[in-house]
């Protein structure tokens, strides 16, 4: 008795863990910047220098690179410096062994920047890190059976396969030249960018990417009535990764983060600094998926042996809801703390934290904020440039009908859009559009039947069995389990009760069944 089989790849959570790093250190101003005066602000980031998987554990080495923009004690003189704090941390990841992979996440949940004195500064941060470390396996399904006089139940199930994981990079360089109204580039003081709007979709053996680059830059300028310069400017790119056995119907899954980012002028063709590069590489963890039908075989038997199917239990995803939807906020927010009437906002930027979600009816409540970060400039023409952080609230639902409590998701979230505009001297208005895409999940358990053992009958508990009878159909019951229960057929069954294909009697109905392998016991 052969089984026939189709292979279905599967992606499991080998291990997983999460460890907080805090840093608290005093930081030099080094000796050729000048004295601290008032801090604007600052930003941080994660840079890895070596991941190590050993026996159990998870070795991360790297540096928290925190950037700082301030004005200067004397004069005014807006200036920034950078430090880099080290860390090593250890990750204990239960069963893992060298050559599995793992997929590190990081977050920076505070930092915070105090001035001690004018040459010292303290530096406050937690980090928190995430690993998770997946192995994949082969599923074999059965499908069909080769064997004669035996019938198969089998049940029409719908299942995610894994078809594709894989890690890739995607670097987004780009050139902008500054309007020629603007005076030359005489040094780089401070930059932000972010990648705004990033959309990824399978075809056929790549991964498209399009998206914008958002910067804003602070310069020095060799003019002396105006040494300090800002602008901010957009960059829409678009790009590809290859990705053999990719196609487009696939159900994509992908993590995209920052793991290189520079900023840099050169020189035009009249030998000027007036052009900006920009550079960001982004990491990819790419899986995708794929729905498949399969028949699958639940249960086996015949009347003339008894069969015995052995296997083990598996749990299985099946796909619940794919759903892209947007929350646009609008708020206002009051500047506090100034020394002077607010004249111009210079940047905002933000990114979106999700506090909370849960599942409610016919979908996924995410409750989060926007966390904001505003440069601008007062009418002091000594110290002209402030900063303030704020938080936007937001809740919102996305759609997913027929979930349920015990339902798996993920739910991602971006900042697509963000805007802020004087109302008036004391008060910013704020719009902000955030992006939350879902995928949800039904995971089942499934019995998997690996082989199927053959055994003789109990002869005796057989003889003990009327060879024919009239059986009352029952709620619930089907020809199957009648058919199983008194060694017979259910095509044996339909024939005899003149019985149309496929057709289940209903309750109450009288069957007449006749033992088949009444004629082989002796």
């Amino acid at each position: 008795m052969e089984l026939k089989k189709e292979s279905m790849q599967i992606l499991k959570e080998k291990s997983r863990a999460k460890s907080q790093v805090t840093f608290d250190e005093d930081f030099n101003v080094p000796d050729a910047k000048p004295d601290a005066g008032r801090l604007i602000q600052n930003k941080g980031r994660i840079i890895m220098d070596d991941v190590r998987l050993t026996d159990g554990k998870g070795i991360l080495t790297g540096n928290l690179q925190v950037d700082i923009l301030y004005v200067g004690e004397e004069r005014g003189i807006v200036s920034s410096l950078t430090a880099k704090l080290p860390f090593e941390e250890t990750l204990n990841l239960k069963d893992i062994i060298n050559g599995d992979k793992m997929c590190l996440k990081w977050e920076i949940e505070d930092l915070t920047i105090r001035l001690i004195h004018s040459r010292k500064l303290n530096i406050k941060a937690l980090v928190t890190f995430c690993a998770t470390v997946d192995e994949t396996e082969q599923i074999r399904l059965p499908v069909a059976l080769d064997a004669e006089e035996v019938s198969v139940r089998k049940k029409t199930v719908r299942f995610l396969g894994l078809t594709v994981h894989k890690k890739d990079t995607l670097r987004i360089k780009d050139e902008y030249t500054i309007a020629s109204n603007r005076p030359d580039i005489a040094s780089l003081i401070w930059y932000t960018m972010d990648v705004r709007g990033l959309d990824l979709k399978p075809e056929e053996n790549v991964v498209k990417a399009r998206g914008e680059l958002s910067v804003f830059v602070l310069y020095g300028a060799e003019d002396t009535e105006a040494p300090v310069q800002w602008l901010e400017y957009s960059l829409p790119f678009s790009g590809e990764v290859e990705c053999p056995d990719c196609t487009e119907e696939l159900i994509p899954l992908i993590e995209a983060s920052v793991m290189h980012q520079s900023l840099e002028a050169k020189p035009d063709v009249d030998g000027e600094e007036r052009i900006l590069v920009s550079d960001v590489v982004l990491e990819l963890d790419m899986k995708f998926f794929r729905e498949e039908e399969y028949d699958l075989i639940t249960d086996v038997y015949t009347p003339i042996r008894e069969c015995v199917p052995e296997g083990k239990n598996e749990v299985l995803e099946r796909l619940l809801v794919r759903n892209f939807s947007r929350c646009r906020i609008s708020d206002r927010i009051q500047v506090k703390e100034t020394q002077g009437k607010v004249l111009q906002l210079c940047h905002s930027q933000g990114k979106v934290k999700i506090d909370k979600t849960r599942i409610v009816e016919n979908g996924v409540q995410a409750d989060g904020v926007v966390m904001l970060k505003i440069l601008y400039i007062i009418g002091n023409d000594d110290m002209p440039f402030y900063s303030m952080e704020a938080m936007i609230p937001f809740s919102h639902m996305v759609e997913a009908r027929g979930i349920r409590q015990d339902s798996c998701y993920q739910l991602k979230a971006k900042l697509e859009q963000l805007s802020a505009a004087m109302a008036d001297g004391n008060e910013i208005e704020i719009r902000a559009t955030v992006g939350l895409e879902l995928l949800a999940v039904a995971r089942e358990p499934v019995f998997i039947i690996e082989k199927v053992e053959e055994k003789p009958l109990d002869m005796k508990k057989l003889q003990a069995m009327p060879g024919i009878l009239v059986y009352m159909v029952k709620p619930g019951d089907e020809l199957w389990d009648i058919a199983r229960k008194y060694h017979t057929s259910i095509q044996e069954i339909r024939t005899i009760n003149a019985l149309k294909e496929n057709q289940e009697p209903s309750p109450g109905t009288p069957l007449l069944v006749v033992k088949k392998v009444e004629g082989q016991i002796k």
